[in-house]
């Protein structure tokens, strides 16, 4: 069923910035704290990898002085690697103490590609190569703390099938969680011949996703606001039936550990 849900939505991005409380190493006599970038992935059950070039990670300052760049990882990245709690910095430098009001990700036109039943397909940006993929954020930087902002970069929304073309196009859809104030869920889906992906659901909206590790039946939801969550275990294997588990309580730096989640064979 999964499978054939795909990917006509269209360019959106989401944007929270995420302020973590740690010491960042730099003397309180500098003026500077530390701006870091975390990338993480909801995933894509139609595509055997998703992979996006980055060329930099920058961030604005507020009073208009021009782009400063964190990092240039110069690096493609499989975002289906990045699932089940994985994350992968992709930017961290130390700035003056101020307020930054915008980062952005300068993304190659060219460089990307899907693979989809073992066939790779190149995927192109269809604008803002140049300009970068900009979020709104409104940053405080102060001495010796660290930001670290959570990138959910949604593949299953991001990539496009142009129509019969047989082409893909990367439309980026970002989400960003403030890290410092969410939390987790974790837990095992069993039997592991399932082959679930799992949501976790609020208010109808699905706000993270994953795929069960298919040898542990193990899964991880990072980057959720606390609150009250239904989780959806949904078989990619169709001799299992969906369940779902409501009330779920998710507390700011802590993940709530569901144990086994048993689901039923038709």
């Amino acid at each position: 069923m999964l499978r054939n849900k795909l990917l006509s939505l269209p360019f959106a991005i989401v944007v929270a910035f995420s302020v973590l409380f740690t010491g960042c190493g730099t003397g309180s006599d500098t003026g500077a704290g530390t701006m870091t970038v975390e990338m993480t992935d909801a995933p894509i059950d139609s595509a055997d990898a998703v992979n996006v070039f980055i060329e930099r990670v920058e961030v604005q300052s507020q009073d208009g002085s021009g782009w400063i760049t964190l990092n240039e990882p110069q690096q493609e990245y499989n975002l289906l690697e990045l699932v089940n709690g994985a994350t992968e910095v992709i930017g961290s430098a130390e700035l003056e103490e101020g307020t930054y009001n915008q980062i952005r990700l300068i993304l190659s036109q060219d460089g990307h590609s899907v693979v989809v039943d073992g066939m790779e397909y190149s995927m192109k940006v269809p604008s803002g190569a140049q300009t970068g993929v900009k979020l709104n954020i409104n940053a405080e930087i102060e001495p010796d703390i660290e930001y670290v902002l959570l990138l959910d970069f949604e593949a299953s929304r991001s990539v496009v099938k142009a129509g019969e073309s047989g082409k893909y196009l990367l439309k980026p859809v970002i989400r960003a969680h403030e890290k410092a104030i969410t939390g987790n869920i974790a837990g095992t889906v069993n039997p592991v011949d399932a082959q679930p992906v799992v949501y976790a659901i609020a208010d109808s909206d699905t706000l993270s996703s994953t795929i069960a590790d298919t040898t542990s039946g193990e899964f991880k939801l990072i980057g959720l606001e606390e609150g009250t969550y239904s989780v959806s275990v949904d078989p990619r294997n169709d001799d299992y039936q969906s369940k779902t588990v409501d009330n779920v309580d998710v507390t700011a730096e802590e993940t709530t550990d569901l144990g086994t989640v048993e689901v039923s064979s038709n």
